[in-house]
């Protein structure tokens, strides 16, 4: 499938500049996973699916995000700029959308699967994407502390056990930004941790923030939890 217009179009509409190169390495990256896909089973979407639900969806709240990363680079990174942990990023969401978005970042995409690992790897060196470091483990297996952590269709934040693993390993003033569909089910998810020990402080810290996919009539949003200092 040609990728190209419908993308165009979409990223257009989230106001990114195409003229700057991002158009051309998603298309690469797409076909880089339908190449890799029939063997390594990457993902279960395809055509229109793969860039609307994949890749668009990982771009939607790229302005909430930048917003975000400029707070951490003043308040907390060391060296200026805060390092994206992207946990659990399968075949590289939205991890690399967002690396692609922001070049200049340096980004961490953690990895279970070995095979993933694989693809992920091959897809960074052949995207030119010196940004990005692949590592093949989990976020609790994780020893340093992590500044700003995303995640996208990891699990439920009712897994008390990884999100409190999670939780402490976000250095103070860091930030947890979770991709989430209906704001509904967020409020309800943040709502189950209140009592929590260690996660009631992340939920009563959280902000929901709705987010628009274009080309997608489906509720998506965001969750922000930054940490005390």
């Amino acid at each position: 499938m040609n990728h190209e217009p419908l993308l165009a179009r979409g990223l257009a509409a989230l106001d990114f500049d195409i003229s700057s190169g991002i158009l051309d390495k998603l298309i690469q990256y797409l076909d880089e996973i339908e190449r890799w896909n029939p063997l390594y089973g990457l993902v279960s979407a395809e055509g229109e699916d793969l860039v609307i639900k994949h890749v668009l969806d990982s771009l939607s709240p790229w302005r909430v995000l930048a917003e975000l990363l400029a707070s951490l680079d003043s308040s907390i990174a060391r060296n200026g700029m805060a390092t994206v942990i992207d946990i659990g990023t399968g075949a590289g969401f939205p991890g690399i959308p967002l690396a692609i978005a922001f070049p200049e970042r340096p980004f961490v995409l953690i990895e279970r699967l070995e095979k993933r690992v694989r693809f992920l790897e091959s897809a960074i060196t052949l995207l030119g994407l010196s940004n990005v470091e692949i590592r093949q483990g989990t976020a609790e297996n994780e020893q340093e502390a992590f500044q700003c952590v995303v995640f996208r269709a990891l699990r439920p934040f009712g897994d008390k056990k990884l999100f409190r693993s999670i939780w402490k390993k976000i250095q103070p003033g860091g930030a947890l930004f979770a991709y989430k569909g209906r704001l509904m089910h967020a409020r309800l998810e943040l709502a189950e941790l209140s009592e929590d020990a260690v996660l009631g402080n992340l939920a009563a810290r959280a902000q929901i923030v709705p987010v628009w996919v274009p080309f997608l009539e489906e509720e998506r949003c965001v969750v922000i939890a930054r940490k005390e200092m």
